[in-house]
């Protein structure tokens, strides 16, 4: 059975660890200093080192792990969409989801799914490739993994990420509930917690639609819907 720890660093970044009784894979792994002595202290061999994807923010400790370690580095040509990682305790899927950039993947391992910038708890990342349906299929495909599923973000947008659910979504009472789940120090939520109040998730909900049809925005199909959320500022 696999496990996920998190580490945060800089101002809202987080690193993790997904690791088995001796073996871990590092992602996105700015914490390296932090990640080395949870392996030294817990007798963990990091195997691989990766990332979401490219952006600095989230590669800025590759190096470092790297050179304390005998790991290898994957990168987004060695994660192929489907990708089967094995580790010790069990397997790591890889799912290619563009759309936050080109190059973002998401990991899935037991019932945890490290999300990077594509899902974050709450709201979705910047589609700074410009590519609103390739984002809008990756969502869609997030979307159909079981509510269970433990959603682990590349930032702590917590805070601003309800504050606008709330405003899009002021009688959702879920909203409320779900900031009563939180824990600062273990921050994640789940799809079934996403599915009830991340705004870019429930795109096929009535309250969102009704929205849409407040603002003037076209809502026909669920294409446009998905269209007229991401204009929304």
């Amino acid at each position: 059975m696999l496990s996920v720890e998190q580490f945060r660093y800089d101002a809202d970044n987080f690193a993790y660890l997904i690791y088995g009784e001796r073996q871990a894979l590092a992602i996105d792994g700015g914490a390296w200093q932090e990640i080395l002595a949870f392996l030294k202290s817990n007798s963990l061999d990091l195997k691989i080192v990766t990332n979401t994807h490219g952006h600095f923010d989230h590669t800025s400790g590759n190096d470092r792990l790297l050179e304390s370690t005998k790991a290898q580095f994957l990168d987004f040509a060695g994660l192929p969409d489907n990708k089967e990682i094995p580790l010790e305790g069990g397997k790591i899927f890889v799912y290619r989801t563009p759309g936050h950039s080109t190059d973002s993947v998401c990991f899935h391992a037991g019932h945890a799914l490290i999300s990077g910038d594509t899902i974050f708890n709450g709201t979705i990342g910047n589609c700074f490739t410009g590519d609103l349906k390739s984002f809008y299929f990756s969502i869609k495909r997030l979307m159909a993994l079981p509510e269970e599923t433990v959603i682990y973000a590349g930032h702590d947008y917590i805070r601003d990420s309800l504050a606008f659910a709330r405003y899009l979504e002021p009688d959702n009472k879920e909203i409320d509930n779900f900031s009563n789940f939180l824990d600062p120090d273990n921050v994640c939520s789940t799809m079934a917690y996403e599915r009830r109040i991340n705004p870019y998730l429930r795109f096929n909900e009535e309250s969102i639609i009704k929205l849409l049809e407040n603002r003037g925005l076209p809502r026909a199909t669920e294409w446009e819907r998905w269209q007229s959320l991401m204009s929304i500022e």
